[in-house]
């Protein structure tokens, strides 16, 4: 069976055919470091990093890109009493913590913004010799995407121009149409000077949008296989990205691939309504397997529905493999069935996967196995028991779940013991700002949600510190 995505631009599954034989670029939108990784950044990640795992297992050869947003309104508009850079970098680590905690392979290159200033202005540059940007009249510096100029907008999402709002990333002033957006901001008078670049308009920082064209272009080449990113990026970020890199006659992707965001109880996660479930808590809850065997589990276009029992399930699932596992290769040691353990998928599993990544159906071709291998132990039917042991150590292994992984077997002293660590230090962070700020119910809250997830932590005349339980 031949491999089908789900392209968000043509709203239909296509059979995927690689730009290149034998090679798939795969760009994703990674985090915009001004706060600390939620479960939503997480299960983003583990979405493209299965997807990644399955081009692997196919035989590709896969260059995966995932960028991360180091300058952003949003980084600037979060910064107190550090610099935005040090922000930045120190959510970084965070996220990279996360990342590694959940077995998510690291990226083969992982580019942040600011190290591809110069490529950003040489595309707005293109754009406006094309024709499909202007600098601002008003001398404040502001470059803008001119979205009457290209006809193609809103291709993306389906939307037509006529019916979308205006464009709130920059100073309206300057702008010929409200709709347009920003390419590059001319710096204000109150943001740092280390946050401003010299450039052709004067100084300033990129927009948010052409940052990841630049990027992608760079290390994938002017067109490139999958553009992944959340289902909140579609509009207007990649819409934006999009638009200006056809305009400025780059082939770009030609797969778009979304992820679905995260519910909580049955809730939109959001920070209004102060719901939100960070990477900190998860891995305080269970173990880094079960959180990653849960934000698995559900297909990568659905909405992930986290609730408390969540966890617990998928520990009594990874159990369940773990169990079969540890019986079976016992059972099996130092018999000539041992040497019939041959790690191959089954075929409904991989029609599963072939199939836009139906993870939840390939979930269930995996514990059918497992439940068939035991019954195959139970009656001592040796030759059946080995061959379900190979496969499902093979599907174990594409999905990233493997129990016996030595990931999983230190997590307790090893680089997830460090990834607690970190996303803990920020959150206790977060609170003593709280503090300082004499927002005693901000204090409060993060007090309360550390104390849910089973750490306690204890104020010092040398500090906060933290341990789990009481």
């Amino acid at each position: 069976m031949t491999l089908r995505l789900y392209d968000t631009k043509a709203q239909a599954l296509r059979d995927f055919v690689p730009l290149h034989e034998g090679r798939v670029g795969l760009y994703v939108c990674g985090p915009t470091p001004q706060s600390s990784p939620h479960i939503g950044h997480l299960r983003s990640a583990l979405n493209y990093d299965v997807m990644r795992r399955w081009f692997t297992h196919l035989g590709y050869d896969v260059t995966f890109i995932r960028n991360v947003t180091d300058i952003d309104d949003k980084i600037l508009e979060a910064v107190t009493g550090e610099q935005w850079w040090a922000l930045a970098y120190r959510v970084e680590l965070e996220f990279t913590a996360g990342y590694r905690a959940l077995g998510i392979l690291p990226p083969t290159y992982e580019p942040r913004a600011t190290a591809s200033i110069m490529q950003m202005q040489e595309l707005i540059a293109r754009l406006i010799e094309r024709g499909h940007a202007y600098p601002a009249s008003d001398a404040s510096g502001d470059v803008y995407f001119d979205t009457a100029s290209w006809p193609a907008y809103g291709e993306l999402t389906r939307q037509s121009r006529d019916h979308m709002e205006a464009a709130p990333d920059a100073d309206p002033r300057g702008k010929r149409d409200p709709r347009d957006f920003a390419l590059w901001k001319g710096r204000k008078a109150d943001e740092p000077e280390s946050a401003s670049w010299a450039s052709p308009w004067g100084e300033g920082r990129p927009g948010w949008h052409i940052e990841c064209s630049a990027m992608s272009r760079r290390y994938l080449g002017d067109e490139f296989d999958i553009h992944g990113g959340g289902l909140d990026l579609r509009f207007p970020h990649h819409e934006n990205e999009l638009a200006q890199s056809t305009a400025a006659g780059d082939g770009f992707a030609r797969y778009w691939v979304h992820n679905g965001l995260v519910n909580v109880g049955g809730q939109k996660m959001s920070k209004s309504l102060g719901n939100s479930v960070y990477a900190a808590e998860l891995l305080a809850l269970a173990s880094p397997l079960a959180v990653r065997y849960f934000l698995g589990s559900a297909h990568y276009r659905s909405t992930l529905d986290y609730s408390p029992t969540s966890l617990a399930e998928a520990e009594a699932a990874v159990d369940r493999i773990r169990t079969f596992l540890t019986r079976a290769e016992r059972r099996l040691a130092g018999t000539r069935y041992a040497q019939e353990v041959a790690q191959t998928v089954p075929d409904a599993f991989a029609a599963a996967m072939d199939d836009d990544l139906g993870v939840p159906q390939a979930l269930a071709v995996l514990h059918d196995t497992v439940r068939a291998g035991n019954q195959s132990l139970d009656g001592e039917l040796l030759h059946e028991a080995a061959v379900a042991l190979g496969e499902v150590t093979a599907m174990v292994g594409v999905l990233g779940i493997d129990p016996r992984d030595q990931h999983w077997s230190t997590a307790e002293q090893g680089p997830v013991a460090s990834a607690l660590d970190a996303l803990v230090t920020r959150l206790i962070d977060d609170r003593q700002a709280a503090r300082l700020a004499k927002d005693y119910q901000a204090a409060d809250r993060i007090r309360g949600e550390l104390a849910a997830a089973g750490i306690t932590i204890e104020d010092s005349s040398s500090g906060t510190h933290w341990s789990i339980g009481s």
